[in-house]
């Protein structure tokens, strides 16, 4: 396996970019966003996945080594190919991608061309366990002040992409906030799926808001 090229960047294209690596230029199918942070005549270093088919060998390259887990990942679900694949990255970054799958949120991944709301919900069903959720690693805020704990906004996204009004959000995040916390309290770090779980419970509980 190609797990990585590294060289001169010899041209970029609205779709691919060819990696002069000792001689050999090495055409790479890449996202956009990819593709942006390349620069003609620069050297560059792309993660990198090789797609062998009886016909073809078509290798595919990535900004960093997570990009291409789930680029490799997403492959595992029925009907996702490297192209829809390589287009579920070019509409979303790994982490949103994460929260969509973790939250069930069909929505975002419609947006995706080629996904419809049957794709999305197989896509849901076969990865929720195994894509994993966004990372919760936060820097310090430019005001020197401790930022809000990433669980929080992970969650009220993933409300709001699932119907729910803002102040709904807000009021269900609030809810869960006991339950994340005594998480952090046993030094464990909060999941977002399952208080997301916890949040669509209130929701949809009695006095729950409406969508």
């Amino acid at each position: 396996m190609i797990a990585s090229v590294s060289g001169r960047v010899v041209s970029v294209t609205p779709g691919t970019a060819v990696v002069d690596v000792g001689g050999v230029g090495v055409l790479l199918h890449c996202t956009p966003g990819t593709l942006a942070g390349l620069r003609t005549g620069e050297a560059a270093r792309l993660a990198t996945s090789l797609v062998v088919r009886e016909e073809s060998l078509t290798l595919y390259g990535f900004a960093d080594d997570d990009e291409r887990a789930v680029f490799e990942l997403l492959q595992t679900a029925s009907g996702v190919g490297p192209r829809l694949a390589l287009s579920m990255l070019a509409v979303h970054t790994p982490d949103a991608l994460r929260l969509a799958v973790a939250s069930g949120d069909l929505k975002a991944l419609t947006r995706v061309p080629g996904i419809g709301q049957k794709g999305a919900q197989r896509i849901v069903l076969e990865l929720k366990d195994r894509l994993g959720v966004p990372g919760d690693a936060a820097a310090p805020s430019a005001n020197g002040h401790a930022p809000a704990p990433p669980w929080r906004d992970q969650v009220h996204t993933g409300l709001v992409g699932l119907g729910y009004t803002a102040r709904d959000a807000d009021e269900a995040v609030e809810l869960v906030a006991r339950e994340a916390e005594a998480e952090i309290a046993l030094g464990r770090t909060p999941q977002v799926a399952a208080l997301l779980k916890s949040a669509l419970r209130v929701l949809s509980g009695p006095a729950g808001g409406r969508r």
